[in-house]
């Protein structure tokens, strides 16, 4: 079994509209755009991130917004819900804040005995916010929410896949364990992980597979602290038969990808160097910082994406 995985680093979604992405996550949750960058295959599109002041694995949300990409539709071998931690008590807060920025799809119900809430992202993504007593992680303070009330960052995401036992399998191997069933629902942790430690596996037999599109997630990235340790997890997935990619420098974290039994794309990301490897921490995510491959298009770039504050 690997041990050196700690819970998730971050989840990468795809969106259509930058600005509108941007203003969501900025200013109706209330997170930090962490960095504000290119997509490495495609720079004429961004790459935003999102989470807590450091942009602290566990809590980053990440996108490509492309502007003409269609809608994705849901479906088996996806990540399903992604799930952000509040305190608890708060949920009434976050319901009142998201009607009155007219976030749209806000149900309440009760999940594994915890106070959960619904809510769309701008690309009907599946977002839910969690209370968690207890959660020790700082919130980022300057996003127009009270820290008392402030994401602390991811909770959980749920895997949505055909059958579910090959997934089980993968993630107990990768340090996870069964804690609870609900339903179709199985729900894994990893014990004494970095808070977002918690996996539900979503059963749905006889779906069809999902397109991938605007709202839908691209890939859920796992934390391990540096480079030492990824090459452990990568050389024992090789050993067990996965099909997994060479390291890629991605500029504040490096990355190996392989695809899941259900069909989801799995990365192992590093906690190092970070952020703040080309940005002083007070300013993350205001400069366009563009891969050293792509630095010779800035002036293009710069001229040619769209304002994300306009």
């Amino acid at each position: 079994m690997i041990d050196q995985i700690k819970g998730l680093h971050h989840v990468t979604s795809m969106a259509r509209d930058a600005r509108e992405n941007n203003q969501f996550f900025t200013h109706k949750l209330g997170l930090r755009r962490v960095k504000k960058t290119v997509n490495f295959d495609a720079p004429d599109v961004y790459h935003l991130y999102y989470g807590d002041e450091n942009g602290t694995p566990g809590s980053v949300m990440t996108y490509f917004p492309f502007p003409n990409i269609g809608k994705g539709r849901p479906g088996a071998g996806e990540v399903g819900t992604t799930v952000f931690a509040v305190p608890e008590g708060t949920l009434g807060y976050w319901q009142k804040r998201l009607v009155d920025q007219g976030v749209t799809g806000l149900s309440r119900e009760t999940s594994f005995g915890q106070d959960r809430l619904h809510f769309d992202g701008p690309d009907s993504d599946s977002f839910a916010l969690v209370e968690v007593a207890g959660d020790s992680r700082a919130p980022w303070t300057d996003g127009g929410v009270p820290a008392d009330e402030a994401i602390r960052g991811f909770h959980s995401a749920s895997l949505r896949v055909r059958d579910g036992g090959a997934t089980e399998d993968l993630l107990k191997y990768i340090g996870y364990e069964v804690v609870d069933t609900s339903g179709n629902v199985r729900r894994m942790a990893i014990k004494d992980g970095n808070g977002a430690d918690t996996i539900d596996i979503e059963m749905v037999p006889g779906a069809n597979f999902a397109d991938l599109g605007a709202g839908s997630v691209h890939h859920i990235a796992f934390a391990v602290e540096n480079r030492a340790k990824q090459l452990e997890v990568r050389k024992a997935l090789i050993d067990t038969g996965y099909h997994v990619t060479p390291v890629i420098d991605r500029d504040y974290f490096w990355a190996i990808y392989f695809r899941t039994p259900g069909g989801v794309l799995f990365e192992v990301a590093t906690n190092e160097p970070g952020f703040d490897r080309d940005e002083d921490t007070a300013h993350l995510g205001e400069a366009l910082k563009l891969p050293t491959q792509h630095a010779h298009l800035r002036s293009y770039l710069e001229k040619h994406l769209q304002p994300l504050d306009a």
